[in-house]
């Protein structure tokens, strides 16, 4: 399968702070490839690079075979970019953004009419098309800036944190519009900070800190590297969490969230569990809940970094 995007030791720096410290990665065409970390971790420095919004210090990167420095604005015409903020015209109407679009892309004027109209419907915002944005919601607002990167039928799309600040339901919608344009062969590059995103959107995951690209995988690949089975034990408060950890530390490696919560790693799931009662009875702990679950991409974010994604440490 041939790449449509790929990158090779890029850097970026700002004054004193290193904003990309080497990122290496490889996109192939047709497929989601999910940026995941917090922010500041260098996931928009890095989209805009790719989008030709700026120029690498160091490295190299390539969009369909084009050189992104070199090429810029062959790039952009091959590429449609939606950003953590809706890119719109609040004083014009959802209809006359689509054909602005189309006219900067030099698009002929029938086709757009046309264009506009089928993403109008297509992303539910005929009946909004001719209002201003400024009327719209936060999510119609985001579905329109997601039309716009559309309109000129590009093969690969960069989307910066795209359900940023949406309500539960207007995320869930515009998931199934990307599941939709993916599913018509196009290529997507996604950042994001929402651990359930990636894990739902994307075919292979890089997990991003401090400008470097420190694991990178399927989903599953990264949650593999945390053992098959975590066991979640909860205490009545910090000091018992503390002696708990210990205890249970002898028996694989353990995490302490929340104050109170002791999370060990083990790989033969509930048969784990009589052993863990004895020993901890057995140290004098009485358990508030006792717990077994598979690991989550937030798990592996954990581990790897040792904080939370921004969303969950807020």
């Amino acid at each position: 399968m041939a790449e449509a995007i790929e990158v090779a030791g890029l850097r970026k720096r700002f004054g004193d702070v290193v904003a990309l410290d080497g990122i290496d990665l490889s996109v192939p065409a047709g497929t989601v490839f999910g940026l995941l970390g917090p922010n500041g971790a260098g996931k928009t420095t890095a989209v805009r690079v790719l989008t030709t919004l700026l120029v690498p210090d160091a490295g190299s990167a390539a969009v369909l075979g084009i050189d992104v420095v070199r090429g810029a604005e062959e790039v952009r015409r091959r590429i449609g970019l939606a950003g953590q903020y809706a890119a719109v015209d609040e004083n014009l109407t959802g209809r006359e953004n689509l054909r602005l679009v189309g006219r900067l892309s030099h698009l002929p004027g029938e086709h757009v009419r046309r264009r506009a109209d089928e993403l109008l419907g297509r992303f539910d915002l005929l009946d909004a098309a001719d209002r201003v944005v400024r009327t719209y919601s936060g999510g119609m607002r985001r579905r329109l800036d997601l039309a716009a990167a559309l309109v000129h039928r590009p093969p690969v799309l960069f989307l910066d944190e795209p359900t940023s600040g949406l309500d539960p339901r207007s995320r869930a919608d515009l998931w199934q519009v990307i599941e939709d344009l993916v599913a018509e062969g196009t290529t997507l590059l996604l950042t994001t900070q929402y651990l359930e995103e990636a894990d739902r959107l994307a075919d292979r995951i890089a997990v991003v800190d401090g400008g470097r690209i420190i694991a990178a995988g399927t989903s599953s690949e990264l949650k593999d590297q945390l053992g098959s089975t975590l066991v979640e034990v909860t205490v009545a408060d910090g000091e018992t969490a503390e002696r708990a950890a210990a205890a249970l530390g002898r028996l694989g490696p353990v995490e302490v969230a929340d104050g109170k919560v002791v999370s060990l790693k083990v790989d033969d799931g509930a048969r784990s569990l009589p052993g863990i009662v004895r020993l901890l009875d057995a140290e004098g702990i009485d358990l508030a809940e006792l717990a077994v679950r598979e690991p989550t991409l937030d798990d592996v974010f954990l581990t790897l970094t040792g904080h939370r994604t921004e969303e969950e440490a807020a």
